[in-house]
C-alpha cells in the first residue's frame, strides 16, 4: 500500500500532518510513505525535521513542474492558481497512491482532475473556531482526524463526517514539538511580562490593517511590557518587503521581537514564551491556552460575536474595539485572569483530548491504516 503525504501549502501546517507520516513509516512498514513539496526549501525542512524522530524509510519528493513555476512559488509563495496547476500536473503521480494525507483542502480538487480509486484524508491544521475549518467540501474527505469533541459535534451536526470515518483526539503537531530542543534561555533579556501578538492575515477578520501599526508603536513607547509580534504565516506572504521594513523599524528597541514569518513562528515558540496572548481570530490562541493564561482580544471590525460559534475563543478573555484601551485592558487581563481560568480550561478540554497526555500520531497513524485496509465501499 502506498500514501503520500504532500504539502502544497506554507509551511505552517506542515507541523499538523508530518508527524503522522513519520509515525506510519515507524509503526507500520509495510505501508510505502512518500512525503512530496513544492520547493527545495520546504523539503529541506521537512527533511531537518526527520531528525527527531527514529530512522524510518520514508520516500522524500519534490512535485513536478516547470522551473519558472517553481521560481514563482519559492519568491510568491504558494498562490491558489499555482496550487491547482502543480495539483493538474502531478495527477499522474497522485494517482498511484491509494491514500493522500493532507492538512488543507485544496488538494480535493485532484477529485474533479480525475482521481476515483483514491481515498483522501484530511488532518486538519489548527484548532479554532472559524467557519473555514467547516465548510462544506469537509465532506468530499473520506476519512478526518479530528483534536477533540467541539469538533466532532460541529462537523456532525453538518453531516461533513460520519461515525466510522474520522477518528477523534489528534494535534500531532505538539508530538513534534515536545521532541523540538526548545532553548531555555529567555527571549529577552529583562523580567517583564511578555505580550505574543498574533494577528491574522485575513484583512476581513484581522486587527492588523487598522490597529497593528498603533499597537506596535504603543509597545514601542512603554517600559512595561516585552511584545512578540508574529502574525499569522500567510500576513506577509506576498509582502516580504513589509514584514523586513518593520524588523528595522523597530530593531532598537531591545523589549520588541518582529518576527513576520520564519520556522519560530510555526512552531509553538513564541506561544510557549508568552505571558499573554493579544490577537483577534487566529487559532494559535488555542495552542497558546493548552497552558490557561491572560487572553485579550481585537475586535477591529465591530463583529457580532457574542452568540457567534466562530468566537467562541472571545469569551475567554476581554474584547475591546479600540488600540486606545490597550493599556488599560492589558493591565485589567493580568488581574482579572482568575476569572477567565476555568472557562479556558473547559475550552482546552473540549478542543483537545488527550487522555494520557502522551503523542496523538501513533494513534493517528494506526486509524489511518486502519481505515484503508477496510473496503472502500464501507
Amino acid at each position: 500500500m502506498r500514501v503520500v503525504f504532500p504539502f502544497i501549502a506554507q509551511p505552517h501546517q506542515t507541523l499538523h500532518s508530518l508527524p503522522i507520516a513519520f509515525e506510519m513509516a515507524l509503526r507500520h512498514p509495510e505501508i510505502d510513505v512518500h512525503v512530496a513539496c513544492l520547493t527545495p526549501q520546504h523539503l529541506s525542512y521537512i527533511q531537518s525535521l526527520a531528525a527527531l524522530y527514529p530512522p524510518a524509510f520514508i520516500t522524500y519528493e519534490l512535485l513536478k513542474m516547470p522551473d519558472f513555476l517553481r521560481r514563482r512559488i519559492e519568491s510568491r509563495g504558494p498562490e491558489p492558481l499555482t496550487k491547482l496547476l502543480v495539483l493538474l500536473l502531478n495527477r499522474s503521480y497522485f494517482s498511484h497512491f491509494q491514500a493522500i494525507v493532507v492538512p488543507e483542502r485544496t488538494s480535493l480538487y485532484l477529485k474533479r482532475m480525475g482521481l476515483r480509486n483514491v481515498r483522501f484524508i484530511w488532518t486538519r491544521h489548527g484548532a479554532g473556531d472559524r467557519a473555514i475549518g467547516f465548510a462544506k467540501d469537509v465532506k468530499l474527505f473520506d476519512f478526518v482526524l479530528l483534536a477533540g469533541k467541539k469538533v466532532e459535534e460541529r462537523l456532525l451536526a453538518q453531516g461533513a463526517i460520519k461515525p466510522g470515518h474520522y477518528h477523534r483526539g489528534v494535534y500531532a503537531k505538539l508530538d513534534i514539538v515536545r521532541r523540538m530542543r526548545q532553548d531555555d534561555s529567555h527571549l529577552f533579556s529583562n523580567d517583564r511580562p511578555t505580550i505574543l501578538y498574533n494577528p491574522h492575515f485575513s484583512s476581513s477578520l484581522s486587527s492588523w490593517p487598522t490597529f497593528g501599526e498603533r499597537i506596535l508603536q504603543y509597545f514601542a513607547n512603554q517600559d512595561k511590557y516585552n511584545l512578540i509580534f508574529a502574525p499569522h504565516y500567510r500576513l506577509f506572504n506576498h509582502d516580504e518587503e513589509t514584514g523586513e521594513a518593520l524588523i528595522r523599524q523597530f530593531e532598537d528597541y531591545p523589549h520588541m521581537l518582529i518576527d513576520p514569518g520564519s520556522t519560530r513562528s510555526i512552531d509553538m515558540t513564541y506561544t510557549m514564551a508568552a505571558d499573554l496572548y493579544l490577537g483577534d481570530v487566529s487559532s494559535q490562541v488555542a495552542e497558546f491556552l493548552i497552558r490557561p493564561r491572560p487572553c485579550l482580544f481585537l475586535n477591529a471590525h465591530n463583529a457580532n460575536w457574542q452568540n457567534n460559534p466562530n468566537y467562541a475563543f472571545w469569551h475567554l478573555g476581554e474584547v475591546i474595539n479600540d488600540p486606545l484601551l490597550l493599556p488599560e485592558a492589558l493591565d485589567r487581563a493580568f488581574s482579572l485572569h482568575p476569572q477567565f481560568e476555568a472557562q479556558q480550561k473547559a475550552y482546552v478540554a473540549e478542543t483537545f483530548e488527550f487522555p494520557d497526555d502522551g503523542p496523538t500520531a501513533p494513534g493517528a497513524a494506526d486509524a489511518i491504516v486502519d481505515f484503508l485496509r477496510r473496503p472502500s465501499h464501507v
